[in-house]
Parts: C-alpha cells; sequence; structure tokens
C-alpha cells in the first residue's frame, strides 16, 4: 500500500490516547482490508519512543531494561512518572518511515515481478529473504533485555530490533509483499513464523538468548528441542492479523528505568488492550490477558472485570486453547494472590505452574523461566514462611495440610523438568530454602497429606490422555478407574479403607455411573466440562445433583452460563479438558477433615515420601536427595512420538552419570 487511504488519513495528527483508540479500531474494523501492521507498529513505536526512549536520554542517561517475565511486571515499578507533553504524530512522518520501510523490501519486489511462479502463498525462501533483509540491515550488538527495541520504528530510525522485533518485522514485511498466510507463532519466550496454505509449515526467523546464534530458515522440528518450554511442545500462540494487531499492543513497554514507568504508554496499552478484549481478540492469547491484568492491577479501570477476573481468563484460555502447556498464566495468577497476601491460594497456583512445567525437559534455553521458579522458590516461598511463622497462629498456612500438600507439588514438577534433561536443575541454592521450608511444617501437619508415588509419566498421560481421548476412553484405559486431571498432576480417586489403606477402586462411583448412563440422553453443559460449575446437564435431575459438585479450588469464580449461541461456539473451538482441581481430598478415619491426596512423579521425590512424612525430619537427608545428580525413568520423558508409541512395562531408576556443568548462582 503505497499511499494510505483517505479513512486512515483523515485521522492524522494523533494528539491524544482517544485519536490512537480510533486509528486502531478503524484498522480492526476495516471490511476490505485487514490490519495494516507495518502502519500500526510504527505509530506505537513512535508515541513510545517519544514519551520514554527522549526522556532518558535528557535525564541520567541510564538506560531502561525490560523487566523479566512477563507482561513488563508493572507491580514491580511502584513509581510512575508522569508525562503530560503526549507527541503528536503527523502523518507525513509516518507515511515516510511506511515508504521507508517499503524501499526496504524493494530488491524482494523486484524479484517476485521476474518470478513466473509467484504464488499468493509465501515459500520458505521468500520467507529467508525477508529475514536475511532486516537481520543484515541491524547494527551489530546484542540487545539482551533491552527495552523499546521491538517496534519497526526502532528498526527504521535506529536499526535496532529485539528477538520479538525481527521476527514481527518479517511478518510485517510479507504482509506488505502481498502474502496472507505468513503470520507469528508466539510461545513465552520465543517467536517464529507459520505459513503455507494451511498454516502447517514453520520456520525459524530470528534468534534465541544471549548471543545471536542463528537458525534463520529452519523449521521448528518435532524433535527433541521442541519438547522444551521454549517451543511449548507445539502449543504456541498462532495468531491471525487481529492477534498480531494484540502482539503489538501487549509488546509496548512501558518502562522508564527498572522501578519507574511512564503513566500515559501504560494507559495508552491498557485502553488498546480493553478495546482488543471488547473485540474478542484477546481470548486466544493467555498473554495478552495477563498483560491486561497486570495494567489493571496497578490502576483499576471502573466498571470493568478485576484484575484477579482476567488473571483467571488467562489461566482458562491455557487450559481450552493450549492443552494448559503454558507457565505465565499461573504465575501471573499466584504473583497477584502473593501481593495480596492470599498466600493458600498463592501456593496453589504456583503448584499449577509447576504442574505444567512438569510437560517439558529443561534446556539452557530456558533461562527465563528458570529465573521465575527460583525467585518463587528461594525468595518468594521464604518470604511467605518468615512472615507466616511471626505469631504462628491458627490462621497460619503452616497449619494447613493443603498448602504443605501444594509446596511438595510444586517441587515435584521441577524435579520432573529436570528428569531426563541435558542440565541438572537443583543445587545446594534451591535444597536450603526446600528444607528450611519444610522445617516450618509441624509433623502433626505433614502426616495429614497422602502421598502416592506413581511409576506413569505425566507426559505420557498428558499427550495419550488429554490430546488423543475423552475422559471415557481414560476411564477406560485405566482399568474403569476415574482420573481427575489435577491441572497437570494425575491425582487417581481413593478413599481411606482397611484401617487407613488408599486402594483404587476398580468401579466407578454410583455418581459417575448416573452421569455416564445420562449422557446418550441430554445435552452436556459445557461449564460443568470446563469447570465443574453448575450442573452435568442443561436439563439435570435432583439424584445427580450431589455428583456434579466442584470440590476443587473456588478461586476462580464460577463462569456464567452461556447463551445457546455461545454452548455452540465453545463446542466447536475447545479442545476438551477435564476440571482441574488443585488438590484431591480424602475422607479421614476418625470422621475430620478431609485429608489432601498428591501423587509424586519425580525420583527425586518419590525418594523423599518417607522423609517428609516423618516425625523428625532428616535435613542433611533431605538435601542429598535433593542436589543428587539427576535421576532419570528409563522410557520415562521422551519425545511425544515416542511416548505415543511406548507400551507400558516395567521401569528403573537409573543415575545419571553426566559430568556437573555449571550451576548458577
Amino acid at each position: 500500500m503505497p499511499e494510505f487511504c483517505d479513512d486512515v488519513i483523515k485521522l492524522f495528527p494523533l494528539r491524544t490516547i482517544p485519536d490512537v483508540l480510533k486509528l486502531f479500531r478503524q484498522q480492526l474494523t476495516n471490511r476490505v482490508e485487514e490490519p495494516d501492521l507495518t502502519l500500526l507498529s510504527i505509530v506505537t513505536g513512535l508515541i513510545e519512543h517519544s514519551l520514554t526512549t527522549k526522556v532518558l536520554e535528557s535525564s541520567s542517561g541510564t538506560a531502561p531494561v525490560a523487566s523479566n517475565g512477563p507482561g513488563g511486571n508493572l507491580h514491580q515499578q511502584p513509581h510512575i512518572e508522569v508525562i503530560s507533553n503526549f507527541p503528536v504524530i503527523r502523518y507525513e512522518v509516518v507515511e515516510g518511515l511506511y515508504k521507508k520501510f517499503k524501499a526496504v523490501l524493494a530488491p524482494i519486489e523486484k524479484l517476485l515481478v521476474k518470478n513466473t511462479m509467484d504464488s499468493k502463498f509465501a515459500s520458505r525462501e521468500i520467507i529467508k529473504k525477508v529475514s536475511d533483509i532486516v537481520w543484515n540491515s541491524l547494527l551489530r550488538s546484542s540487545y539482551k533485555d533491552r527495552a523499546h527495541l521491538q517496534s519497526l520504528y526502532s528498526y527504521l530510525c535506529g536499526s535496532k530490533l529485539d528477538c520479538f522485533g525481527v521476527a514481527f518485522a518479517v511478518v510485517a514485511g510479507c504482509q506488505m509483499l502481498g502474502y496472507r498466510d505468513v503470520h507469528l507463532a508466539i510461545s513465552e519466550d520465543h517467536v517464529w513464523v507459520v505459513f503455507g496454505k494451511t498454516g502447517d509449515e514453520t520456520i525459524e526467523v530470528t534468534w534465541h538468548g544471549k548471543g545471536a546464534e542463528d537458525k534463520r530458515g529452519q523449521s521448528v522440528a518435532a524433535g527433541v528441542e521442541s519438547q522444551t518450554w521454549l517451543y511449548v511442545a507445539g502449543n504456541p500462540v498462532v495468531c491471525n492479523r487481529y492477534m498480531e494487531v494484540a502482539a503489538i499492543v501487549s509488546a509496548i513497554n512501558p518502562s522508564l528505568t527498572a522501578t519507574s514507568a511512564c503513566l500515559e504508554v501504560a494507559e495508552m496499552q491498557q485502553q488498546l488492550l480493553w478495546q482488543l478484549y471488547e473485540m474478542g481478540h484477546l481470548k486466544k492469547y493467555p498473554m495478552a490477558l495477563g498483560c491486561l491484568g497486570e495494567l489493571e492491577e496497578v490502576s483499576p479501570t471502573p466498571s470493568r472485570k478485576s484484575c484477579e477476573e482476567l488473571y483467571n481468563e488467562s489461566v482458562r484460555s491455557a487450559q481450552i486453547y493450549y492443552r494448559n502447556h503454558h507457565v505465565y498464566p499461573y504465575t501471573y495468577q499466584g504473583g497477584f494472590y502473593y501481593r495480596r497476601n492470599k498466600y493458600r491460594e498463592a501456593f496453589a497456583s504456583w503448584a499449577d505452574s509447576s504442574d505444567v512445567i512438569r510437560l517439558y525437559n529443561y534446556s539452557r534455553d530456558d533461562e527465563e523461566i528458570y529465573k521465575e521458579f527460583l525467585d518463587i522458590a528461594n525468595e518468594l516461598i521464604p518470604q511467605v514462611m518468615k512472615l507466616e511463622s511471626s505469631g504462628h497462629s491458627a490462621r497460619s498456612i503452616l497449619r494447613d495440610s493443603h498448602c504443605f500438600a501444594n509446596l511438595l507439588r510444586f517441587y515435584d514438577g521441577i524435579c520432573m523438568w529436570e528428569e531426563g534433561s541435558l542440565t541438572p536443575i537443583l543445587h545446594i541454592g534451591w535444597a536450603k530454602p526446600l528444607v528450611a521450608t519444610i522445617a516450618k511444617f509441624d509433623h502433626d501437619i505433614r502426616s495429614q497429606v497422602i502421598i502416592k508415588c506413581s511409576d506413569e509419566s505425566p507426559r505420557e498421560f498428558h499427550v495419550n490422555g488429554n490430546q488423543n481421548g475423552g475422559e471415557a476412553e481414560k476411564v477406560a484405559r485405566n482399568g474403569g478407574r476415574q482420573v481427575v486431571n489435577n491441572n497437570n498432576n494425575v491425582i487417581i480417586k481413593a478413599d481411606l479403607e482397611n484401617g487407613g489403606k488408599v486402594e483404587d477402586k476398580a468401579s466407578l462411583p454410583k455418581s459417575l455411573e448416573a452421569l455416564v448412563g445420562k449422557c446418550g440422553e441430554k445435552l452436556l453443559n459445557p461449564d460443568f466440562l470446563l469447570q465443574g460449575g453448575g450442573q452435568p446437564f442443561t436439563s439435570e435431575d435432583n439424584e445427580l445433583a450431589a455428583g456434579g459438585q466442584n470440590n476443587g479450588s473456588v478461586k476462580n469464580g464460577k463462569k456464567e452460563k452461556p447463551s445457546d449461541k455461545k454452548e455452540a461456539t465453545i463446542k466447536k473451538e475447545m479442545k476438551v479438558e477435564p476440571k482441574r482441581e488443585s488438590l484431591q481430598l480424602v475422607d479421614s478415619e476418625d470422621g475430620g477433615p478431609k485429608r489432601p491426596l498428591i501423587t509424586l512423579y519425580s525420583q527425586k521425590m518419590k525418594g523423599l515420601k518417607d522423609l517428609l512424612l516423618a516425625e523428625k525430619l532428616n535435613t542433611n537427608a533431605i538435601s542429598l536427595q535433593i542436589t543428587a545428580q539427576s535421576q532419570v525413568q528409563v522410557g520415562g520423558k521422551k519425545s511425544r512420538s515416542q511416548t505415543g508409541a511406548q507400551s507400558g512395562g516395567l521401569q528403573e531408576n537409573e543415575t545419571n552419570t553426566r559430568s556437573k556443568r555449571a550451576r548458577r548462582e
């Protein structure tokens, strides 16, 4: 598009945030043309640069640093600087930068004109050529953790881009060349491109990490590397044009320094995200929902959803659309509860985040999520223990066996993440806080937790159960036992019988038998499927009401019953996941409160079972077990294709004899 249409031109100059909102709305509601990524990235980048970078250049000269973790972590930036001189964005400036980007792509346009085999679908060769042009025109420097380098404005005015910026520039360039099939695929710490007639082809177009290790042109193969968190095991956010606009807005960085942010940039980002939310473009974008949640936590908008509701919605989005393979929705949620002093809920969310990470093999490329878990384990949890141990009241979480069970679930997931990986994770820096935290719980609290040790890999169950089959298939595959997906920590429903011994039930509970019998006669209620709330069927008999109660976590609240139209949409779009429960509860022998039951999967945590429940803790033995070289299950954690083909059989433990690698401080 060499020139902008009249509908765009008449919106300039942009003098206020409402003016920017009008431009975005015009692009998002245009029925003739899809949103112009280049135009919108130039505008947002120009505003961000004017209100942040120039302020820094005129002050101390301290370069802004991009915060670790999702969304910029505005909650860690209490000092918000008010900037009132919103820049005037004139049409001539934007048009000039737009034409400059078009000129950058001119060599490829000439190549396409000569190519008689031109197609409306991009080829790997064309995308690689676009990435080559962007890559080779960047300044030869590493911009790890630098802020304000994600927009096309940064590229066109400073020849600087971060990892996201490079991938975005490639997609925007392909759009300008007329290819509508080229889109962003976004994991929680990496970006690549999908393309082709069916959108199934993948290509790397940028780098990842501190260096400039370059895989550009390669596909994202379904090998060992794809089973790491960096590639979310084939569950990235694959964008359409509207979600790519959401990516532009989510990437806006209001930070001035590590402890200050620009109020007007944050306000613009917040209002743009609400506009996208209202249009339905964030429902499949968990990170964007979490980003909006953080902005609302800092500055709530009247008559809007609360930040807690947005965090919960981010979790549900990851569960429904991405097979619960995203970690950050839970760390967003856990961080919120921590800041609100809701420590029970925070422990549950952190354990849920660990239930996701257990599905992956640890890689050195997973530095960001490693730091996230290290911070939770070695900073946040010890701080909670310090606060809760003062006074030691009956309301303290130290008197709550559910919190202790969630603590074990948290560490079991991290140990499972380590198993089968090329690099160890848990060193003495992890063990000391763990031992100190466990010691805060008295024996009478620890002994209330029922611990089961499973020989089944949670990854194997997640792949074979959640992806390839429904609830009935999983019940049949487990000998008729009901299986509840506790996030990704699979719990076998049990109760205490025969002198307190836990045994698996061979038959279905009566309530479940009744549900199965009614499935052929009535329409299942989507609310019940998604969250366990409400009645199992749209029209429910009284005798089944007790069987449909949700005994799990209530922190997500109850979802309103959708209309018939929404029900049809949910059934069509959702990837069925069983309801999530924080912990499985079983009846106590003496008729007292229900006891938490968890299943341990990692070899390290299973080896700690007796030590954890002992009346007197052997702290040295616990430390030695946690810091031992990784133990692996033979055939336990393999690639998806391998686990899909693996049959049952005996599994045995072996000590990993890999050489010790450098540990993080």
